[in-house]
């Protein structure tokens, strides 16, 4: 069967008219707010302002904590996140488009599907910072459509591969995108310490003391940020992107002994190939004893790394209760992507269209929010640029993928929302000095696309190879029967996979409901 992909060609031309109307403002305008303010590095102040006027103005707060790597195996050890999730609502079946940092977060910042950003990889043209930049991603995001409806916007962390605070990009130094009224930002952060932190348009290093620990300075920061929007009766949107868990995984040295003897989970897939696996899987070769006890030190250290996240969470919601405006504040977490380590006979990595790689948290807690629920909903990481954008009253172009999840929010029926989510993997192979390389144990499977719904997960390869899992049946992906399916039936998968791997904005929507 001839296969009908979209053409990426031209997309650095049209991507900037991806958002044009999404803001309600120009690029140009959009682009010519500057970063002003300053964050504080010392603790935050003690006043206890008024009530904020966000409420009455209808405009909620949004705090949105992102790690990096993290699977679903990690959130027993995150006391502050469970927390969360007794007072908000968890997705169970949320999925990013693509299990790779970049064009995962790409889809964060627009709403948009890998294929209609362009970011398709860490590195190179289609890839990374740059790729994200030269598309002109950066004028219509979350922050520029926010901020244009005037929120404070604050990002701080990480952004994409391939920033870095030293480089002079479009005359800045560093540069700071629009959208953002405040940069707090690293290059390469993933080991913690003895790093450079873009603060706004100028540089500060850190060393390799305690108060270094880049978890807590950012910690720090984002306390401070929200209590100087509550002090100043305007609505925020504070982003703090963590490195942890990615590897290294340096955990602060307070935690480097937690979890004495811990071991990564050995579930049904652990060390085992899934039944008529495809070619790049099938000749894996089972885990050695050492390669397993590598991986249990692998997995402790990213149990470790998470606490200071986790401590970081429980600060910034009391900082929300001591400014007065928890009660008007979204308060999100999540992953980029997910984590295998040992499933499947794979070590250390991602990009798969497994559950451990595309299936992670999403919880949610804020105002009207229900407690201590679950949706079973098909969402995903291309929802939370609108969802954001409506939560601050900002409007949603037509031209966007994604769809806003307020409606799931309330404990209310899913009816009517999407049934099928869209998995992408293509050209992103990595170069030795890629972060997600983890040391050369990262496989890159074969281009791939795959659609997720609640009851199976099918996957074509662009050379003719196919998966299908009953997740009702097979809910640890260990039986590929595509071969066992009627010609029928992989038509009409084949078609519905067209046309999600080919759709753009509201086509999105309707190609969803597969």
């Amino acid at each position: 069967m001839i296969r009908t992909r979209q053409l990426l060609t031209g997309i650095v031309g049209v991507a900037a008219l991806v958002f044009a109307a999404q803001s309600g403002v120009s690029a140009a305008t959009n682009g010519a707010a500057t970063t002003t303010d300053a964050a504080a590095t010392t603790s935050p102040a003690t006043t206890t302002p008024a009530p904020s006027a966000a409420a009455a103005a209808g405009r909620p707060n949004i705090v949105f904590m992102l790690t990096d790597d993290m699977s679903s195996n990690l959130l027993q050890y995150m006391p502050e996140v469970r927390k969360l999730q007794s007072q908000g609502t968890s997705f169970s079946d949320y999925v990013v488009s693509n299990s790779l940092c970049c064009p995962s977060r790409s889809s964060i910042y627009t709403g948009l599907y890998p294929h209609n950003t362009g970011v398709l990889g860490n590195e190179g043209p289609n890839g990374g910072f740059d790729a994200f930049h030269n598309n002109g991603l950066e004028r219509d995001t979350f922050a520029t459509a926010l901020k244009a409806k005037g929120y404070r916007t604050a990002m701080m962390g990480k952004y994409l591969n391939g920033y870095d605070p030293t480089d002079t990009v479009d005359g800045q130094q560093p540069y700071v995108p629009p959208g953002w009224s405040q940069w707090d930002v690293v290059g390469n952060g993933y080991r913690e310490y003895n790093y450079k932190l873009a603060h706004n348009h100028r540089i500060e290093p850190h060393g390799n003391q305690n108060k270094d620990y880049l978890t807590d300075v950012l910690s720090k920061k984002g306390q401070s940020f929200i209590e100087k929007s509550a002090a100043a009766n305007k609505p925020f949107m504070l982003e703090v992107a963590l490195f942890a868990p990615h590897g290294p995984s340096k955990p602060a040295r307070r935690d480097k002994h937690d979890f004495p003897g811990l071991s990564a989970p050995q579930g049904p897939a652990f060390d085992k190939l899934p039944t008529n696996a495809p070619p790049w899987l099938a000749r894996q070769d089972k885990l050695t004893e050492h390669e397993k006890n590598t991986i249990d030190k692998k997995f402790r250290k990213r149990a470790q790394s998470l606490q200071a996240v986790d401590k970081m969470l429980g600060k910034l919601r009391q900082t929300l209760e001591r400014a007065h405006v928890a009660d008007d504040t979204y308060v999100v977490f999540s992953s980029d992507n997910g984590f295998h380590l040992g499933e499947y006979r794979l070590k250390a990595g991602k990009q798969t269209a497994f559950d451990t790689d595309v299936r992670v948290p999403l919880v949610i807690a804020g105002p009207h929010v229900a407690a201590a629920q679950t949706s079973h909903a098909q969402v995903s990481n291309i929802d939370f640029a609108p969802t954001f954008q409506k939560i601050g009253g900002a409007p949603v172009s037509s031209r966007v993928d994604g769809h806003s999840m307020l409606q799931l929010l309330d404990g209310g029926s899913d009816a009517g929302w999407r049934t099928a989510n869209l998995i992408e993997h293509q050209h992103a192979k990595q170069s030795p000095g890629d972060p997600d390389n983890h040391g050369g144990e990262s496989i890159s499977p074969p281009d791939y696309h795959a659609m997720r719904t609640d009851s199976h997960t099918y996957l074509e390869y662009d050379s003719g190879a196919k998966e299908y899992y009953d997740l009702r049946t097979d809910p640890d992906q260990l039986h590929n029967i595509a071969d066992r399916l009627s010609g029928a039936r992989l038509a009409k998968l084949h078609d519905a996979l067209i046309r999600l791997e080919n759709c753009r904005g509201d086509g999105c929507w309707s190609a969803g409901h597969a």
